[in-house]
């Protein structure tokens, strides 16, 4: 392994070296909202032979052209047209503070019209959303992404477009991640992200954002808030606490600072503890948890260009229902910590240079301990840990007219765990069994990227690439399993390669078309997991380390329109998979009793998943807006000729909202309508769904600056419905019904 750890660190350090260092007059610019401060993301620039978008921290690059004109524009912030006296003292002041054009909707959900990647959302984080415990549930705000849900308040874990599970890239900051330590994935990666210092999450559809590793289908890059030093010492914060009706739920999440010229610093809880609610029928499901966060951040300028960024995060869970699983969540113990050195450059090529490195632990159990069983034949427990570290270099180039990002990085994935059944009854009354569920698996991941935009003439040229290797192995086999498999171990290479091209066909119209094609190699889970029931039904699943990657060749196109009023998005899509990666029937026995049969992760031929995303936003007059949103996907076995299991079907949003006293009183009105999804998988026995339509309402008042009460109420009708892809309860195949009418109530404070 010494070699190709030397070759990573020496390949950084050449990176550095190529930067060209020939001077020339370029200015960092900064956009930041003119209420809260915020950084303006997204916010696309023409200036000269230059344009492109402003990063996570609203900042621009500029290279000063004499006699150019500068133009910025955002949907949200509408269109600006420096003059010459406000160009030049933009230009000697290095930052510009800008009021919002359209009035708030919660949550935001921003398209990127013109920007490098036209077809992709984002989705901002405000104080109601950063209260909650699971960032896998802000996510189904989107009608693009929809959740696998085992419990009715825990673990949601993302489907996007029918791509799930590791097909799904999930990041903080395009490189931290978690691995989950429950094999059922009570604890999915977006379970582990503290939203306290969540910015927004980045919604990147395709295959393409190859910067941040392989995302199969997409990925969900969640970005931290930017840090805000200023120039007197200054103590900031906040505080917010829910409470909801059905399930008698309690929320809390508190931020303190502390920020000066040179630091910004502080520490961030959040704590949230539930029971049982009742669907809209009345009927008690069990949805009982108690979670917890706390964690520590810090920036710090360690020079006139360089800024250190430490975070640290200690999440906590207990006592969790898992109605639909065979256990219940126990304790779940994580740690998540981060660092990121940043350099800028003021040359006529090289802006910038950041190193990243993280780790994560999860200490997971799991039992059937809090169940009511009659006969109790065994207890079972499931002890788990998972470790997840890496680290991530990357250089920002300016070459001719055009943005580079180049870099590499690095990825080490380890699961261990063993799962403990004490029969209590029958002939083996006494007795203990272990089942090794992960086998001490490993996966290590190194890869080299590069990103590159052209502006040519009305349009942006995109090219981007990644080659990874991926090694796998298994530190601590069962001898059974040895024979069920040609080899242990395994090395992959994995490419990838996408070329998109955007233009503007007006002023109000734009249009993208992206190509790929990437590949992935299987997961910890498709790899080595040993006789445990991991999918969607109850059939036990065992890994293969020799499967083929998998590779998904995708075509997207994207059309925009904005105009004064109202802007409108299209986003169609059509991936064609070879050697999907999918389970099959084996003749092997399974370890329990009640599981039908063996299921072996395998290659098939062919698979299809194709649909569309749009999106329509209206200004009504002054104080009014509304939003119109619908998404759909349609998933093929080309093999078996049958539907793809675990596909959502249409789901279609709606929403008023209203802005009222001076910005002091918001209204919103959201309708929400889902169709039943009779396109099921006979081969995995998937039941059907039947549709179902929401209402809620929800209000805020800014009882002072500093000081604001929101109420909602969600499912006004108290509807009876679940969704989709959530599990069934039990072998009687019990629907996982959602909550029936629950009231809100929020109080946040600033300062």
């Amino acid at each position: 392994m010494k070699p190709i750890y030397f070759n990573f660190i020496l390949t950084m350090f050449l990176m550095a070296a190529f930067s060209v260092a020939f001077a020339q007059e370029t200015r960092p610019i900064r956009f930041y909202d003119a209420e809260d401060a915020s950084a303006i993301v997204g916010l696309h620039y023409r200036y000269g032979n230059q344009q492109g978008s402003s990063d996570s921290t609203g900042r621009v690059i500029l290279s000063f052209q004499k006699g150019a004109s500068l133009r910025l524009e955002h949907i949200r912030y509408g269109t600006w047209d420096l003059t010459n006296t406000e160009f030049n003292r933009l230009w000697e002041q290095g930052s510009a503070a800008w009021n919002p054009d359209w009035v708030e909707l919660l949550p935001v959900s921003v398209i990127a019209i013109s920007s490098p990647q036209e077809k992709d959302q984002q989705m901002s984080f405000s104080a109601r959303d950063k209260i909650h415990h699971d960032a896998g549930a802000l996510l189904n705000e989107n009608p693009m992404i929809a959740s696998i849900r085992k419990s009715g308040a825990f673990g949601f874990d993302p489907v996007m477009r029918g791509f799930k599970y590791d097909q799904i890239n999930v990041v903080v900051d395009g490189l931290q991640s978690a691995t989950a330590a429950c094999p059922n994935r009570m604890d999915p990666p977006t379970s582990q992200i503290a939203l306290g210092r969540m910015q927004k999450v980045e919604l990147l559809k395709g295959p393409h954002a190859l910067r941040y590793g392989i995302g199969l289908g997409g990925t969900l890059n969640f970005v931290s808030e930017a840090p805000d030093f200023s120039e007197e010492s200054d103590l900031y914060g906040r505080f917010s606490s829910m409470w909801e009706q059905n399930g008698k739920v309690l929320r809390n999440e508190g931020k303190l600072g502390w920020k000066r010229k040179n630091a910004d610093m502080g520490i961030l809880g959040s704590w949230s503890k539930g029971s049982d609610y009742l669907d809209g029928d009345g009927t008690a499901v069990p949805a009982s948890f108690m979670r917890g966060s706390v964690g520590f951040f810090g920036d710090f300028k360690t020079g006139e260009s360089e800024i250190l960024s430490l975070n640290l995060n200690r999440n906590f869970a207990r006592n969790v229902d898992f109605p639909t699983l065979g256990m219940d969540l126990r304790k779940d113990d994580t740690w998540v910590g981060n660092a990121k050195f940043q350099k800028f450059f003021q040359r006529k090529h090289l802006k910038s240079i950041t190193q990243s490195f993280y780790l994560s632990k999860v200490d997971h159990l799991m039992d059937n301990g809090m169940r009511e069983i009659e006969p109790r034949m065994m207890d079972a427990r499931t002890p788990a840990k998972t470790s997840n570290g890496g680290g991530r270099m990357e250089g920002e180039w300016h070459l001719a007219a055009g943005k580079l990002f180049a870099g590499v990085d690095g990825r080490r994935e380890k699961a261990a765990g063993e799962r403990e059944r004490t029969f209590l009854m029958g002939p083996n009354e006494g007795k203990t069994m272990v089942d090794n569920a992960w086998q001490e698996s490993v996966i290590q991941k190194w890869g080299v990227f590069g990103a590159y935009s052209l502006p040519i003439n009305q349009g942006v040229l995109s090219v981007s690439g990644r080659l990874d290797m991926n090694q796998a192995r298994a530190l601590n086999p069962t001898e059974e399993f040895r024979q069920q498999v040609e080899s242990i171990s395994s090395l992959q290479a994995n490419p990838g390669i996408s070329l998109g091209w955007q233009s503007d066909l007006n002023e109000a119209w734009q249009m993208g078309l992206w190509m790929a094609r990437v590949s992935r190699s299987g997961s910890l889970t498709e790899r080595y997991i040993h006789y445990f029931p991991v999918g969607l039904d109850p059939y036990e699943l065992l890994g293969n380390p020799q499967m083929k990657p998998e590779t998904n060749n995708q075509l997207d196109v994207s059309l925009h329109h904005r105009s004064e009023h109202f802007s409108f998005s299209l986003s169609l899509f059509a991936a064609y998979l070879t050697d999907y990666i999918t389970g099959v029937r084996t003749d092997l026995a399974p370890r329990l009793p009640q599981s039908p049969g063996v299921r072996q992760f395998v290659n098939v031929n062919e698979a299809l998943k194709t649909g569309f995303e749009w999106t329509f936003e209206h200004r009504l007059g002054t104080n009014w807006s509304q939003v119109l949103m619908a998404a759909y996907t349609y998933g093929q076995d080309l093999s078996h000729q049958e539907p793809l299991p675990e596909i959502s079907p249409l789901d279609v949003r709606y929403s008023l909202q209203g802005s009222h006293f001076g910005g002091k009183l918001t209204s919103l009105l959201r309708w929400r309508l889902v169709t039943a999804q009779k396109r099921v998988s006979e081969r995995f026995a998937e039941p059907s769904s039947s549709g179902f339509h929401l209402l809620d309402m929800e209000g805020s008042y800014r009882l002072a600056s500093s000081l604001t009460v929101r109420a909602a109420v969600h499912n006004l009708l108290n509807q009876s419905y679940y969704e989709h892809l959530n599990r069934p309860i039990g072998i009687q195949g019990i629907p996982l019904y959602a909550p029936g009418r629950n009231f809100r109530l929020m109080l946040s404070m600033d300062f």
